[in-house]
């Protein structure tokens, strides 16, 4: 896991953290929040504001790396390195599709194992500032762009892309990245292609709203997917001190996802 610089900006940050209050509202994880006192004053911020806690140099390694202990790039790096080395290939010779990339936890992640070339894409403009601000040089392209409608140059360059591996870490979900987004970029991902992504416990549970569940089994039972890892553990704290579990999956592409599966797995469609 990355380790803060010393004199980091996020040594000049004071954070307030509700966890009584959040124990006794019982919060979930995408109504939480933080307080940053401020000399002029506080200012209240929801975690899943990515936008404004990107724009803030340093909150979001010291809100959610330092207060919260977040392994889960840390995790996923381990998890895809001992999977590629088992089969006896190179890392260094991947080009990875970094799905929800954020501000660059995940690229530092695969840079460090020795990955040469890594795109980011992310929905948030403020996700590619923070990455050129905080760890300029790890992405070799950063896409702003929404993939469940990619304009068409995105579309094309990524299309050219074609990755031999996707991560998506801790993004999907909470309508941070639909089912219809990972669609896209599986699509993008050359056959044989890694795909290495982590889920929160509930979305793999046949109560899951999001659809994630669903597709995955689907993409398992077609044989598009072909899981050789999973692991459960712990993601971070909540802000209340709970354990927040997540799954993390390590897979292998052996054919294409059919659209229709995205709105079955929705239940749009009944098929």
């Amino acid at each position: 896991m990355s380790v803060p610089h010393p004199h980091s900006p996020a040594d000049e940050l004071t954070l307030r953290l509700p966890r009584t209050e959040a124990r006794r509202a019982e919060l979930d994880q995408d109504e939480e929040w933080c307080e940053l006192l401020r000399p002029d004053g506080v200012e209240r911020i929801r975690f899943h504001d990515y936008d404004r806690i990107f724009e803030i140099p340093g909150l979001y390694e010291r809100l959610f790396y330092d207060e919260l202990e977040c392994c889960s790039p840390t995790v996923v790096r381990e998890m895809l390195e001992h999977g590629i080395r088992g089969e006896g290939a190179d890392p260094t010779s991947l080009s990875v599709l970094d799905l929800g990339a954020g501000n660059g936890m995940v690229g530092e992640e695969l840079r460090d194992l020795g990955v040469a070339e890594i795109v980011g894409v992310d929905i948030l403009p403020e996700a590619r500032m923070a990455t050129e601000r905080d760890r300029p040089g790890v992405y070799a392209d950063y896409r702003v762009c929404d993939l469940t409608d990619p304009p068409a140059a995105d579309d094309d360059a990524l299309r050219a892309l074609a990755p031999d591996c996707l991560t998506t870490v801790a993004a999907l979900g909470f309508g941070d990245i639909p089912p219809e987004a990972f669609a896209t970029a599986f699509d993008y991902l050359a056959e044989d292609g890694w795909v290495a992504l982590t889920i929160r416990d509930d979305f793999v549970t046949d109560e899951d709203p999001s659809g994630f569940a669903r597709l995955l089994r689907r993409l398992d039972a077609e044989g598009a997917l072909e899981v050789s890892a999973e692991r459960r553990y712990q993601h971070r704290l909540a802000v209340s001190g709970e354990p927040l579990h997540y799954h993390a999956y390590v897979a292998r592409k052996r054919g294409e996802l059919d659209p229709s599966w995205v709105a079955a797995a929705a239940q749009l469609d009944p098929a």
